[in-house]
């Protein structure tokens, strides 16, 4: 490997599905702030680009019984947001917030602000959710079908982008300037009026997006900045970073202004071999017997509730159709008889039992080894087309990032893989190596 890749390093709060071993001793709180600001601060004394925070909207539960593993009382993203910008001075601020139940205005002003709050450090991840379960906690009552989820999400952000680009002023400047009125019509949306906020410094907020379907992609393609994928193994990583920025290049942009960025979970220990032993002792919290049943009701689509997890697998067969057994999550299996036909081939093969057998076709870590390894796969995977960084994901909170941050960050530093300071009054935009996006006044001028 000659040429050294520049890696962009994202760090993610956990807490919205059982990644987060909450109940280990060394956990900390998922409530306090100073679990957020401790755990900001050390994305930043590591030199990291961002920081990211997940949403979850409603608890998942089966028969009434909330997941054992969940967190229950996350914060709201953006108030903890805009905390972490007045205890962090460089560290990007992305927050995740839903298309499909929220409203432009109020999402675009409130981005805004962050944006100024922070001098330019705002991030908005765009999801949506067909969930009707997740609905039911808003007004509408209920959801939106699938062919409609990123329609209305692309209205949406035309929407807020109309909004922050009214304000007719470059970027991070208001001197001078005064609103003008904006108009949105489409068929989600009918909004006119005046907004009360400046342009933010970055022009728009960093937008992340997080869908992964045909239509998440071409959305991602047409509008985003970066990409918060979920593909773990490198040939799978390698698939859709090639397929993402050809969709890029399809749509007009320049692929290198869409960045691609894996969610990534890390083990580091003094040798390899003790790394893959506390890989193993992780992935057995992770998976309790409630949890190993929830994981596996996914594929069968049924309840299993009456099942020994530490006894074998069911051996009735999945039910097809409509997903209606796990409340609070879209289910991922295309094709469920083959996929418990492969769950029973491995547990047969290694004698594993129901739980065991869900810990074991769960995907392992991303990055398991000593400092020096973690360091050259995180590298590797940069250098060859897996992606342009990472989205780390630790296991614990506040302090899971700490190994990263005082072991691996030195060899990143040192091999020239990563920034050893901040530039001096950087966006995020800048720090990313992105543009400042035009206005849409400019773009149709």
């Amino acid at each position: 490997m000659t040429d050294i890749p520049q890696v962009i390093l994202g760090a993610h709060f956990p807490g919205v599905n059982h990644t987060t071993v909450w109940s280990d001793p060394a956990s900390g709180s998922h409530i306090h702030f100073d679990s957020f600001a401790r755990f900001a601060q050390a994305a930043e004394r590591g030199k990291f680009d961002f920081l990211f925070l997940a949403e979850g909207l409603r608890l998942r539960e089966q028969g009434g019984h909330i997941h054992d593993l969940d967190v229950v009382g996350r914060p709201d993203t953006l108030p903890v947001l805009a905390g972490l910008a007045a205890v962090t001075q460089h560290l990007g601020l992305a927050g995740t917030i839903n298309a499909t139940f929220n409203e432009p205005t109020e999402v675009a002003r409130q981005f805004a602000t962050l944006d100024h709050l922070s001098a330019g450090r705002a991030a908005w991840n765009v999801v949506t959710s067909s969930d009707a379960f997740t609905g039911e906690n808003f007004r509408r009552g209920g959801y939106l079908p699938r062919d409609q989820r990123y329609v209305r999400a692309e209205e949406f952000l035309d929407a807020a982008r109309a909004q922050w680009d009214s304000w007719e002023a470059p970027a991070g400047e208001t001197a001078g300037t005064e609103p003008a009125p904006f108009q949105v019509s489409s068929t989600q949306f009918e909004i006119s009026g005046q907004v009360t906020f400046p342009r933010p410094p970055q022009g728009h907020p960093v937008i992340f997006q997080a869908g992964d379907s045909a239509a998440g992609r071409d959305f991602a393609a047409r509008n985003a900045d970066a990409v918060f994928t979920r593909h773990g193994t490198p040939e799978a990583g390698r698939a859709f970073y090639a397929d993402l920025k050809s969709r890029v290049a399809a749509a007009g942009r320049t692929p290198e202004h869409v960045k691609v960025l894996p969610g990534a979970t890390f083990v580091v220990a003094d040798t390899d071999a003790e790394a893959v032993e506390l890989a193993d002792h992780i992935r057995h919290q992770q998976v309790s017997g409630q949890t190993a049943l929830r994981l596996l009701e996914q594929v069968w689509n049924r309840d299993l509730s009456g099942y020994d997890p530490d006894g074998p697998l069911p051996e009735i067969e999945p039910e097809t159709g409509e997903t209606t057994i796990i409340q609070g999550r879209a289910r991922h299996v295309d094709d469920p008889h083959e996929a418990v036909a492969k769950l029973r081939r491995l547990a047969e093969e290694h004698g594993y039992s129901l739980r065991e057998t869900a810990i074991a076709s769960q995907a392992r870590q991303s990055f398991i080894g000593s400092p020096q390894t973690v360091a050259h796969q995180i590298i590797d995977a940069v250098a060859t087309g897996v992606s342009d960084g990472f989205i780390l994901v630790p296991h614990l909170t506040p302090s899971g990032l700490d190994p990263f941050v005082d072991r691996v960050v030195p060899l990143l530093q040192e091999r020239g893989a990563l920034r050893t300071d901040y530039p001096e009054r950087a966006t995020l935009r800048d720090l990313l190596g992105l543009p400042t996006p035009i206005t849409l006044k400019e773009s149709t001028a």
